[in-house]
């Protein structure tokens, strides 16, 4: 195991020099949930902290004589754990948060959600989406997050402002959007979005087909040959509705799964968000290409879209992540909600209590979606040699009282106000409720100024 060799070679270090190793972080005093490949909950762990590195994963006792830290964070009985990582969002509509409410995807779109983006969709719009949707996942506990909107370049500068870790896809529709009138003109814009952040630490640039029911064959399949040649991730709708399933069998004369099969569309790298009309053959497809699928418990139920069948998909090898969608079909951006839906929506369509229990759900917003987006090398779980992406959760309330198990709790009781502190690439964001890497007031009032302009424009 890659933490215990870790200490083990500190030790050793410690027995010849005489010295602890000097690292910049050491968070003590802490429930450590690792979700690593041993499951290890450790009752009074540590993690040791290197530049934007885990150096350790241990009991405090272990850190303590191995490692002395520029600075401490003391967790104070705290869970430790990985950072929640969100598949599938679309950030600046948090904007857009309660516009249109109880209706069916189709509805929501086309009559509300498409004319008002419209009408008021520009960059300033995009930025000032985005810093509130940046302050809302760190005040809840996110640390990485899938995206497709427009103008991803300028989610990407705030997002690595804020100091979130995202994997951003610069959206591709046939229709005239506010940043691109065509398809070849999104597709020069996106291979633009590649070059401009590749190699960046923070930013994973990718592609976003919207959908094959708002794309032509030709689009899809340059979409596709773009993500090849840049080796990029993508990220696409896929089979949300009943209403998209039945068109493409009409059109196409077979699911939209097999359709994107026909045309050479699946890949590496790619990620399904929704996936809830999967037939058996559409499932084996997804796994043989190793596609992952974002899971939206929550956007699935409030458009009424229907469930996806998570437990088939796992069994079938599929990595599934979990996401929230856009806060305009939420209406927020919690993935502790997330999770506790997660779990309870698949206890009730199978019946069976063990469909989805709480440690899967738990490895469904961490581990598991990370290896939906392949970056289980850097992310995803508490192990040396991964990037220090965690958060602080606190267990001291009522509701919190007692717990007995750290991963019941993260999953059936826990919300994203727990989250204390949040740490990224090793930069603490937020401490004790604390923002660092934003301004609260700022990024409030600016989002209110804009929620105005919205009004006026779409007579709200």
């Amino acid at each position: 195991m890659r933490t215990m060799f870790a200490v083990g070679v500190t030790a050793v270090f410690v027995a010849l020099s005489g010295q602890p190793q000097q690292v910049d972080l050491i968070v003590y005093n802490a429930i450590v949930v690792t979700v690593d490949s041993a499951s290890r909950v450790l009752p009074r762990g540590a993690v040791a902290i290197q530049g934007n590195n885990i150096v350790a994963v241990d009991s405090a006792d272990t850190i303590a004589a191995a490692f002395t830290a520029r600075e401490t964070l003391d967790a104070g009985g705290q869970i430790v754990m990985p950072g929640l990582i969100n598949t599938h969002t679309h950030a600046p509509m948090v904007l857009y948060r309660g516009l249109a409410d109880d209706l069916s995807l189709m509805d929501w779109l086309q009559k509300y959600i498409f004319p008002a983006e419209a009408k008021t969709v520009t960059r300033e719009f995009v930025r000032a989406g985005t810093r509130l949707a940046a302050l809302e996942m760190i005040q809840s506990g996110t640390t990485t997050y899938a995206d497709m909107y427009y103008f991803e370049e300028e989610i990407a500068a705030v997002t690595r402002d804020a100091g979130l870790r995202g994997v951003l896809g610069q959206t591709i529709i046939q229709f005239p959007v506010p940043d691109a009138k065509t398809p070849k003109e999104e597709l020069a814009r996106t291979e633009a979005f590649l070059k401009q952040f590749a190699g960046d630490e923070l930013i994973t640039p990718a592609i976003a087909p919207h959908a094959m029911y708002t794309l032509d064959r030709a689009s899809l399949r340059a979409a596709r040959a773009m993500a090849d040649a840049h080796k990029a991730p993508v990220l696409i709708h896929l089979a949300e509705t009943a209403d998209e399933s039945a068109t493409s069998k009409k059109q196409h004369n077979m699911s939209p799964t097999r359709y994107l099969e026909s045309i050479g569309f699946w890949g590496p790298r790619t990620l399904a968000a929704h996936g809830v009309w999967l037939d058996a053959a559409d499932i084996q497809i997804l796994a043989r290409k190793k596609v992952g699928v974002s899971h939206n418990p929550e956007s699935n139920m409030k458009l009424a879209s229907g469930t996806a069948k998570v437990p088939a998909m796992r069994k079938a090898g599929i990595n599934v992540g979990l996401g929230t969608d856009g806060a305009a079909s939420n209406n927020d951006l919690d993935m502790f909600e997330a999770m506790r839906q997660a779990a309870f929506l698949h206890k009730l369509i199978t019946r069976d209590p063990r469909a989805v229990p709480a440690a899967t759900a738990l490895q469904m917003a961490t581990i598991e979606g990370a290896r939906a987006l392949q970056m289980d090398d850097r992310i995803g779980s508490l192990e040396a040699g991964k990037r220090a992406d965690m958060i602080l959760v606190s267990v001291t309330g009522a509701r919190q009282t007692p717990m007995y198990d750290p991963i019941s709790h993260l999953v059936y009781v826990a919300r994203g106000d727990d989250v204390t502190t949040s740490i990224v690439n090793g930069k603490v964001l937020m401490r004790d409720r604390k923002m660092l890497s934003l301004d609260e007031a700022a990024v409030l009032k600016e989002a209110k100024e804009m929620a105005v302009k919205v009004r006026q424009a779409v007579g709200k």
